[in-house]
């Protein structure tokens, strides 16, 4: 049974207040709204018992005062409000659809986000990672990170982590990723149906083995499909980067061949975009001679000019769940959550059927 709003208030309405120099504080919004300071505050937390008329009066308050709570303050009562992403490479696109759907949901829970590029090793992502807990996160949300799963659980033991675009249960931390054996799968049959055999992969250069990587989970969807076909002896496998370069890199490996594949499977659009790039420089008709499929969905690849087939991977729904993921385990929960996420196909103009 909920107490009155009088009684949850201790103070009559008082009238508004003008308009401030300075930064309004809680008092400030307590006062416009009509109720004490600890009833603000309540509303403030998101505490239980407090009735919709009263929040309802409070968030008309802040936004008229611009409230912004002190966070500082909040983190000396043991909390920051704040929460770490790390990301890999802030060029690919497909962080940029992550954080599209994670900063709305930690915004609506009222906690800041901060983000920190961690690069392209292992020394500096875990440099990235260390700063966040110096700067004592709330939690922290990884995408696609390298290092190994017996560091994932060290970070995890500090503070709640959940780990987006790579796989695999674990024990201190919670993992949503889409399924990339499948992805590649989907890829591998669309060109198999287009007519295609001669279908190469290009994948990361990264001495990692962790089989829940996602560079080695598409690699191995790529592998099995064309086995399933009867291709096994046409795996073609380049070994680059998942970046504009290593796009760059791969075309220069196929031509300096005697002969093109007829298909390329990009392992992210980032490396397809190189590589169409440096076809596209060279004459070389797309996909009149060789098809190219990435894997992200990212917006440039959608752009008419380009038209991409890929893989769509709902990069905005894994960064939405994954911030629903911590803030449950930043509110307690302890057992650990897997998601696995289905891919779809998306064809468009860069691939069809080879010529005779």
């Amino acid at each position: 049974m909920h107490v009155s709003e009088q009684a949850e208030t201790g103070a009559d309405p008082v009238p508004d207040l003008p308009g401030l120099a300075r930064r309004a504080t809680l008092r400030d919004v307590a006062r416009r709204a009509g109720v004490s300071t600890a009833a603000a505050s309540k509303v403030l937390r998101g505490a239980y018992g407090v009735s919709p008329g009263m929040r309802e009066r409070v968030q008309e308050a802040m936004t008229a005062l611009s409230y912004r709570p002190n966070t500082s303050a909040r983190g000396m009562r043991g909390k920051t409000f704040t929460v770490g992403v790390v990301i890999s490479d802030v060029q690919n696109q497909f962080y940029d659809q992550v954080l599209s759907g994670l900063t709305p949901v930690f915004g609506a829970a009222d906690h800041k986000v901060l983000i920190a590029p961690a690069g392209t090793t292992m020394e500096s992502e875990l440099a990235a990672v260390e700063g966040m807990v110096d700067h004592r996160m709330d939690g922290l949300v990884l995408v696609t990170p390298l290092v190994p799963r017996a560091e994932l659980e060290r970070i995890a033991a500090i503070l709640p982590v959940v780990v987006v675009a790579r796989g695999g249960a674990a024990e201190g931390y919670d993992t949503i990723t889409t399924d990339d054996e499948a992805g590649s799968a989907l890829i591998v049959d669309h060109l198999v149906g287009l007519g295609h055999r001669d279908i190469a992969h290009i994948t990361l250069g990264w001495s990692g083995d962790d089989p829940t990587l996602p560079f080695r989970a598409r690699a191995r969807g790529y592998e099995a499909a064309m086995r399933r076909h009867g291709l096994e002896d046409r795996i073609d496998i380049v070994t680059t980067a998942w970046s504009h370069q290593g796009g760059f890199d791969a075309a220069e490996v196929f031509l300096s061949r005697p002969g093109l594949p007829t298909a390329v499977h990009a392992g992210a659009d980032v490396a397809a975009l190189g590589l169409l790039s440096d076809f596209w420089a060279r004459g070389i008709d797309v996909p009149g001679v060789v098809s190219v499929a990435g894997y992200d969905n990212s917006p440039i690849g959608m752009l008419a000019p380009i038209s991409l087939t890929t893989v769509e991977q709902g990069a905005g729904e894994l960064g939405m769940r994954a911030a629903d993921l911590l803030l449950e385990r930043m509110a307690g929960r302890t057992e650990p959550r897997s998601v696995l996420l289905a891919p779809t196909l998306v064809p468009r103009s860069t691939t069809a059927a080879p010529r005779a």
